[in-house]
């Protein structure tokens, strides 16, 4: 009987995306059995610290490329907006299954929406996307760095640490959790890139997997999150660059992209929307901004500066 090895994060979230990827695999293919393995990253051991201090959202998946690539593993499951916009020599995105909700949520003890938080209420979030976007819309609210899995930012705030976070719609439904949301527009509020897609990652030319997993692969799922990389990698995102794009897709397979780019502190923010096909819309996108202002920021984080100004090693 054929088997394939899974690569997967610990985390509760991970372990259930790949559960429900291996559930796919098994019962469109029901003499292969897929086997996961979990793998504890970077990203998750380095708890104390922001994202943007040590390293961004690659720490999230270096270690499972490391198993693809020395043939412990077969395949990796990845929330597609953990995946940097460069991806290892020699692994791809070979699939990239329909995508779920894109929108983050702001979730409460009492449900109430984030126009009606009083002032000073303190919202928790992990990401500099979030902080600029909520402290643009709310700049008289609270926002503190949050990190760790969804059960522990739901449990600090059932202790009272917040008045509020945000999380991403996706990731709860996966975890069929009971909590009082409510979801914040994506039009307005841009999400992560690929934000509400599971992307899987394998070994370039290995046709022996490859022709398990391709047939996953949706295609207007690809060409929406395939215009928000091209913008995500010609701006050169990180988690130390506060940047969203959404894109959506047309009868006729044209995207319409969203996207915003912003310095650390809100004091910069340039955004807008443009049409046309996929991947490109997605450059032409990132262009504009830059030509628009955008352009000593980009240049800068290129450089690897952080907030700061200091420097730190090769982002991801």
């Amino acid at each position: 009987m054929p088997e394939l090895v899974l690569a997967s994060r610990k985390s509760p979230l991970a372990l259930a995306q790949s559960e429900g990827v291996r559930a796919l695999l098994e019962s469109r293919y029901p003499a292969l059995r897929v086997r996961i393995a979990p793998y504890v990253t970077e990203g998750d051991r380095r708890l104390e610290a922001t994202l943007a201090k040590i390293g961004g959202k690659g720490l999230f998946v270096k270690e499972l490329e490391r198993a693809m690539l020395s043939g412990e593993a077969d395949f990796a499951v990845h929330s597609l907006k953990d995946v940097p916009a460069m991806l290892p020599e020699g692994l791809a995105l070979v699939a990239i299954l329909a995508r779920g909700p894109v929108e983050d949520v702001l979730i409460t003890r009492d449900g109430r929406e984030l126009n009606a938080l009083p002032p000073g209420a303190v919202v928790g979030t992990s990401s500099l996307r979030r902080t600029v976007l909520l402290r643009r819309l709310r700049p008289d609210l609270d926002v503190r760095p949050l990190r760790g899995n969804v059960d522990t930012r739901l449990r600090r705030l059932m202790a009272g640490d917040f008045d509020a976070i945000v999380l991403a719609r996706a990731g709860v439904e996966r975890l069929g959790l009971d909590v009082r949301s409510v979801p914040l527009d994506p039009t307005a509020f841009i999400p992560a890139v690929g934000q509400g897609a599971l992307a899987i990652e394998a070994r370039r030319g290995d046709g022996a997997v490859l022709r398990w997993l391709e047939p996953f692969d949706d295609a207007p799922t690809r060409r929406a999150v395939e215009a928000e990389r091209a913008f995500l990698a010609r701006l050169g995102g990180s988690c130390q660059v506060p940047l969203g794009a959404y894109g959506t897709v047309e009868a006729d397979g044209t995207v319409t992209l969203r996207g915003f780019i912003a310095e650390p502190d809100g004091s910069g923010f340039w955004s807008g929307v443009l049409r046309g096909p996929s991947p490109d819309v997605g450059t032409a996108l990132a262009e504009r901004l830059i030509a628009e202002g955008a352009g000593k920021t980009v240049a800068r984080f290129a450089a690897g500066e952080d907030d700061d100004g200091s420097t730190e090693g090769q982002k991801a």
